[in-house]
């Protein structure tokens, strides 16, 4: 059964587990070893986590019968909500787990009053482009943003309209 709840400071350590095993298969491929450690190291350590919170993001973690295998991330902008994380691990991964993540996300997107969903999404990680465009995203364009260290996210701007 899959459930969907919101991380705690006590669950910063399951989510930055999470992220590590996930980011290291997932992404190692797309944007290389040095890369995917600087990115977990900047955004997904349990001290990055606490300091995004801080800030109003928000975690929710997605279990599979109580074992936590996934989590995702968003914050309000005005009348968007952006989603800044949605991962599964693989194992886990083609269950209605994501699904469950996405749909959720627009129930709270509605809640909170919001016209449209956006992400970013990088330009070669084709499985996650085609299973957001499936949900009924689309692309809005390109854009290159630098993350320091000599790094940057070569990504996709994708939205949801909400009716």
């Amino acid at each position: 059964m899959i459930a969907i709840r919101e991380a705690s400071a006590q669950d910063f350590t399951t989510v930055a587990t999470l992220a590590h095993t996930i980011w290291r298969e997932h992404y190692t491929p797309i944007i290389g070893v040095d890369q995917v450690a600087y990115m977990l190291n900047r955004y997904q350590s349990e001290a990055a986590i606490a300091e995004q919170t801080a800030r109003g993001m928000q975690y929710f973690l997605m279990t599979w019968d109580a074992q936590a295998v996934g989590y995702l991330a968003f914050e309000k902008r005005d009348e968007e909500l952006f989603l800044s994380k949605i991962y599964v691990l693989r194992d886990y991964r083609g269950k209605g787990i994501g699904r469950a993540g996405m749909d959720f996300l627009v129930e709270q997107a509605r809640k909170m009053g919001c016209t449209r969903i956006s992400l970013t999404v990088n330009k070669y990680n084709s499985n996650s482009i085609k299973a957001y465009e499936a949900y009924g995203f689309r692309n809005t364009g390109a854009l290159v943003t630098d993350i320091g260290e000599g790094f940057v996210m070569d990504d996709f701007r994708m939205e949801l309209p909400l009716q």
